[in-house]
């Protein structure tokens, strides 16, 4: 009777073991199921980040003073008269193009109860008339200037440049010379001439820059924009500035690489940086990064290093065309 018993028990425990078995293997897929539930829930709830990308670009970067100055004449002569008296007759007008000894106006010396034989001016050099206060009917003397002659000089700008910065100038610095009657164009100059002192009042140093003049496009009285070439560098790597991040003290730039998944996409690495010179939106980079280095120029204030990205925009390299890329 209590083999009966036991062999009863026995059985009712084996049923209860395999009956807990099948329930842990249903809570197992169960857990197993939520897993994968919650993983391709976090994988979806990953940030992305839309962003525009340039590539650091390699070439030249010129470092400038920005100035500006009239244009005048290189050399200019005033004219005189040998002798008093009224003016009769005007050879020439502004703008003439005359030769040395081309007379230039004619002069009666007589007096009340005198006559004179009338006196003729003549050019003292050759060139272009470029002002001429001298009218029919006035009386002038010998200390009066008749006409003032720009001879064959060219035109040149004279600029003013601050204390602080002249121990940048030097001759023969290359220039660039705007204007706005030439709205697009760019003319070349060099500086030919630099002022031995500086004005005590104004604080500032006189420097005449020779003008590239072709077509004659170019006038005296001209109001001109000069970029005085200060530094050339060759061989830079560049990129926009605003692409240059600064946090605590820090400089960087942010970089998006392609995933290692086979899903595609990118992240953004980040790149600490050494910063050279900053001209017009251009940023030199020494140190940090290389030549064709996809660089993040809209959308990086808030990525962190292995940020996912998506790029929305490849802007052209700087120097560049669309076609080029």
């Amino acid at each position: 009777m209590y083999r009966n018993h036991f062999s009863r028990f026995g059985l009712m425990i084996a049923a209860l073991v395999i009956a807990a078995g099948f329930g842990s293997c249903e809570r197992i897929q169960a857990i197993g199921g939520n897993l994968a539930e919650q993983s391709a829930a976090q994988e979806e709830s990953i940030p992305v980040f839309a962003v525009n990308t340039t590539g650091a670009a390699q070439g030249q970067i010129q470092d400038y003073l920005s100035l500006s100055g009239d244009i005048v004449a290189g050399s200019t002569v005033d004219t005189y008269s040998e002798a008093a008296g009224k003016i009769t007759r005007l050879y020439v007008t502004v703008g003439s193009r005359i030769t040395r000894g081309a007379p230039i106006a004619q002069v009666d010396p007589s007096r009340p109860g005198m006559r004179y034989v009338e006196s003729v001016v003549r050019a003292p050099i050759s060139g272009t008339v470029i002002s001429l206060p001298a009218q029919v009917g006035m009386t002038i003397n010998q200390q009066l200037s008749l006409a003032k002659i720009a001879g064959g000089g060219g035109l040149e700008v004279r600029l003013h440049v601050a204390e602080r910065f002249i121990s940048r100038i030097n001759l023969r610095q290359p220039c660039e010379i705007m204007l706005d009657a030439w709205p697009g164009e760019i003319f070349r100059g060099t500086v030919h001439e630099i002022a031995p002192t500086v004005d005590p009042v104004s604080r500032t140093m006189e420097v005449r820059v020779n003008v590239d003049n072709p077509e004659s496009k170019l006038k005296t009285g001209m109001f001109a924009k000069v970029r005085l070439i200060t530094e050339i560098k060759e061989g830079v790597v560049k990129i926009p500035a605003n692409a240059l991040v600064q946090r605590f003290g820090e400089s960087f730039v942010f970089i998006v690489e392609p995933l290692n998944t086979g899903e595609g996409g990118f992240v953004a690495r980040r790149r600490d940086i050494t910063p050279g010179i900053l001209i017009d939106g251009v940023l030199e980079i020494e140190a940090g990064l290389e030549p064709r280095d996809e660089v993040i120029v809209r959308g990086q204030t808030l990525l962190q290093d292995g940020a996912r990205v998506n790029i929305i925009e490849r802007i052209p390299p700087l120097g560049a065309t669309s076609s080029d890329t």
